[in-house]
């Protein structure tokens, strides 16, 4: 059982994810993380299940100069999906870099659990597996190092805010908007418009409602995920349109736009963890002695001729610590059999603080409720403001005492 936390973090899924919409989360992760002496047997790797990342980001350290100007921090959020297996590309690719980014911006990290429902397609979604699942992404989130003091951590779910805002949002959104989601189309083709639930067409609206309930300034986004961030810069731009401006003053408001239109944080070129069996196809791969290789001598970054060689050389940057040139020098002379147990080796190493602190955090199951109550209260004050702001806005009669302007 010693080599279960590979097992799970070096599962890679073949599809991508929309930014707020989907990371398959951590069953499976926390079946390892949960049991002691985890990492005896370095290099047996098994396959565990899908994984999908809502945001890649890079792998050097975000830039402060948005900040420097101003007291007030710019706003991300980010979220994970609560099924499936944590893998290792996710991990490189969101949670590792929200430790950078939760120094750098007001952050909010949430379990997108409503999310977990609406992208199953043919199949239910596992109601016994799905509070708990929840419950250990969260514990997952603490162990990987994001600090409650800088970030709030929060379900999706206890911020009601987030489907109301959705439902107003859905009344302005043009289906057409919907139906050319390449994802939509791929998976509704695939599965038969008999077995496709209504969510898996309007989910990006929720996504959209995730991002811009919290007046978000930027979303980390991977290159293949800007469609669904530009949908979201759509929707706000056309309700500020619609409802803002004058029109939201005349009703009492403070005039000017509802929402902001946030700003894709996407990561440099290179900087994001491909498949560790196809170097061109994102996130997909079994083990690491499995991946694909190729037959050039040495090991190389930047050879646009050799993805999976860069892939795993980038890998073995992030979880050992090194500079791009310490990595490059070391390996240049290096065939695959020396790397790929080099590798195996400083990836355990990396992640065995993780199985540490995640054993400690779900002892405490108290501990990690108040954490999530917390980070819920403090989320539902932006996101009530903003929802007070729409509904008056829209010209919605308001139930007295219900004031959360944002000024």
């Amino acid at each position: 059982m010693g080599r279960s936390i590979l097992t799970h973090f070096l599962n890679l899924s073949n599809t991508s994810p929309c930014s707020i919409s989907s990371l398959h989360g951590c069953v499976g992760v926390t079946k390892f993380l949960s049991r002691p002496g985890a990492f005896p047997q370095k290099r047996r790797l098994r396959i565990g299940e899908n994984f999908r990342c809502l945001c890649s980001v890079s792998i050097s350290e975000p830039s402060t100069s948005e900040t420097a100007s101003s007291s007030v921090k710019k706003r991300i959020v980010s979220g994970v999906q609560p099924t499936g297996s944590i893998h290792l590309g996710n991990y490189l690719g969101a949670i590792k870099n929200w430790i950078d980014l939760q120094n750098a911006y007001e952050t909010l990290f949430f379990i997108v659990d409503l999310h977990a429902v609406s992208s199953n397609i043919t199949l239910p979604y596992d109601t016994q597996q799905l509070s708990k699942a929840t419950r250990d992404t969260a514990a997952l989130y603490l162990a990987c190092g994001v600090d409650i003091s800088k970030a709030s951590v929060f379900v999706q779910s206890h911020v009601r805010a987030h489907v109301e805002l959705m439902w107003l949002l859905s009344s302005g959104t043009p289906i057409g908007w919907l139906n050319r989601m390449i994802q939509f189309k791929e998976k509704s083709r695939k599965a038969g418009d008999s077995n496709v639930g209504v969510a898996l067409l309007t989910y990006p609206v929720l996504m959209a409602s995730d991002i811009l309930l919290y007046q978000s300034d930027f979303v980390p986004v991977g290159e293949d995920q800007k469609q669904h961030l530009e949908l979201t810069r759509e929707i706000a731009e056309h309700f500020n349109y619609v409802y803002g401006g004058r029109k939201w003053k005349k009703l009492g408001g403070r005039g000017g736009a509802i929402f902001k239109v946030p700003e894709p944080l996407i990561p440099p070129t290179g900087a994001r963890v491909m498949s560790l069996t196809d170097g061109l196809s994102k996130l997909i791969a079994n083990k690491i002695k499995r991946c694909k290789t190729d037959s050039f001598p040495g090991l190389e970054f930047d050879n646009p001729e050799r993805p999976e060689c860069h892939n795993l050389l980038s890998i073995y940057q992030l979880v050992s610590g090194k500079t791009k040139q310490a990595v490059a020098e070391e390996c240049e002379a290096m065939n695959w059999g020396a790397f790929k147990p080099i590798l195996t080796d400083a990836i355990v190493d990396h992640l065995h603080p993780i199985q540490v602190s995640y054993a400690e955090i779900t002892s405490d199951p108290n501990y990690l409720d108040d954490v999530l109550a917390k980070g819920a209260s403090e989320a539902a004050v932006i996101a009530d403001a903003t929802l007070d702001n729409v509904y008056q806005a829209m010209g919605f009669l308001r139930r007295r005492g219900d004031h959360h302007m944002i000024e």
